[in-house]
Parts: C-alpha cells; sequence; structure tokens
C-alpha cells in the first residue's frame, strides 16, 4: 500500500465521517520489522498520528527482529504500553518457545501467524496449542491460503502480474500439486452447501475458541461472504473430510521464497 499509512488514513477518515463506531472498533497495526527501542516508538506515534482521535487498541510487533532478543522487545513494548500509548501487545511469527519466553515479560494478548488448510504445519499447531496453555488469543491470518483455496485460482495464468506469483507454493514447480488440496476442498465445500472460502474459515475457527481467522478481500460481496463463515459450525464429518484432503493432498513448496524468514 502507498504510502504505508494510508490504510490508518482510511480508518481515520470513516471515523470522522462516523464516529459512532470509534468505541466499537478494535484497532490492531503493527510495527516496521525492527524491534529496537528508537524503532518501536517511532512506529508508534506514526500510527497515532494517523489515526487521529481513534485510540490504538493493539500493537503488534511485526515478526520477530532476529537482531533484538525477544525479551528485550518485550520489555520495550510493555514500558510504551505503560506510558499509555497503547492497550494490548502482540507479537507475530513466532515459534512457541518464543511466544512462551515472550509471555514471561509481560502479559501477550494476541499471536498472528499464518494459518490454514494450506499452511498447517507442525510449529503452527505448537503455537496454537501455546496460546491456548498461555491464554493468548491466535489472529490466524491468510486462511484462505492466500486465496489459492477459494477456487477462483486455477491456473498460473490467474496470477500473471500478481506477487503471490513468486510464492514457492505458487511456483510452476509446485503450483499443479497443490492445486490438488484446492480442488479436494472445493468439492467439500460444494456437499456442504457453503463456498470454499467459508469451508476455510470455519475449518480454522475449530482449532479452538482463541483461534481468530482473519481472512482479508477488497470486495464487499466477499467480505459478506467470508462474515457469514462465522456461523457455520462444521461437524466431526466435515472436519474429518478436511484433515482427509489435507493427508491425500500434501502441500509442496515454502510459504514464502526459499530463505524468506518466517518462524523467529
Amino acid at each position: 500500500m502507498d504510502p504505508p499509512e494510508a490504510n490508518l488514513d482510511l480508518v481515520r477518515r470513516f471515523l470522522d465521517a462516523h464516529p459512532e463506531y470509534t468505541d466499537r472498533m478494535f484497532v490492531s497495526v503493527k510495527s516496521r520489522s525492527s524491534a529496537s527501542e528508537p524503532a518501536l516508538r517511532q512506529s508508534v506515534a506514526t500510527i497515532r498520528q494517523h489515526l487521529g482521535g481513534k485510540k490504538l487498541d493493539l500493537f503488534e510487533c511485526a515478526r520477530v527482529d532476529r537482531n533484538v532478543p525477544i525479551e528485550q522487545a518485550m520489555e520495550v513494548m510493555e514500558r510504551l504500553r505503560g506510558e499509555g500509548l497503547f492497550e494490548h501487545i502482540g507479537i507475530s511469527e513466532c515459534r512457541a518457545e518464543t511466544l512462551r519466553r515472550a509471555c514471561k515479560v509481560a502479559p501477550v494478548a494476541v499471536v498472528e501467524i499464518e494459518v490454514s488448510p494450506f499452511a498447517y504445519e507442525e510449529e503452527t499447531k505448537a503455537v496454537i496449542a501455546a496460546a491456548a496453555e498461555l491464554n493468548v488469543a491466535v489472529a490466524a491470518y491468510s486462511p484462505l491460503g492466500m486465496g489459492f483455496l477459494t477456487g477462483t485460482i486455477r491456473s498460473r495464468a490467474d496470477l500473471q502480474g500478481d506477487i503471490r506469483s513468486h510464492m514457492d507454493k505458487l511456483s510452476e514447480k509446485n503450483f499443479e500439486n497443490n492445486l490438488k488440496l484446492a480442488g479436494a476442498l472445493q468439492g467439500i465445500a460444494t456437499a456442504r452447501g457453503i463456498t470454499p472460502a467459508q469451508l476455510c474459515i470455519a475449518w480454522v475457527s475449530s482449532l479452538g475458541p482463541h483461534v481468530i481467522p482473519i481472512p482479508g478481500s477488497s470486495h464487499e460481496s466477499r467480505t459478506l461472504e467470508n462474515l457469514n463463515a462465522a456461523n457455520i459450525v462444521l461437524s466431526k464429518e466435515d472436519l474429518a473430510a478436511v484433515e482427509q484432503a489435507m493427508k491425500d493432498n500434501p502441500v509442496e513448496g515454502y510459504r514464502y521464497q526459499q530463505g524468506h524468514p518466517v518462524w523467529g
């Protein structure tokens, strides 16, 4: 998004026009990648400036800065929170062990990780389990597998000019194999009378009451479709079918490009 703060400006403009939503809206914003105190302070200041009068409910470290120990980053976050600059602390893309270390320093409200049938690694499961134990919510981003599991992407040609075409899972080498999982999930969704997107969101929700899917969309119809997934409860048979589809159609490739850091 250009400029990077454009989304914050949109929130501010909306709330300026509809102030009755100010207290009903929960705003979560991530920092940039550096977890040094000057960088975090600057991030918070920039966010607050663009939000205007809306308070920052949750401030989140974007990924884990490998140059700053998580304990040190958490000390800074807790200090900023204590100054009243935001209400809650979040971290993202961290290992279960890192989450445990962070929680020993200060309360973590949310951990944000990628969760979908397309991204369900052993570390994903470990973070979800640790979060439940530590009373931390999981913000599950990309529950639709970066849109790949919606049934709308059927060939590499559909990704022409799309940044997702550079992802290893959607590379020429892995695309056709991974399309099998998307097709299997679409079959389950059709039999259930729901869309593939709704199936994926409901499946992510089934992983625990602390797991919150956060799908993204720029279309009103798809946003409403995604919201309606909150009313869908998958049966044991539905869940078993999804698990079997994942087992029969294992995903190949890295989540991003090979060598791109994911778990901090």
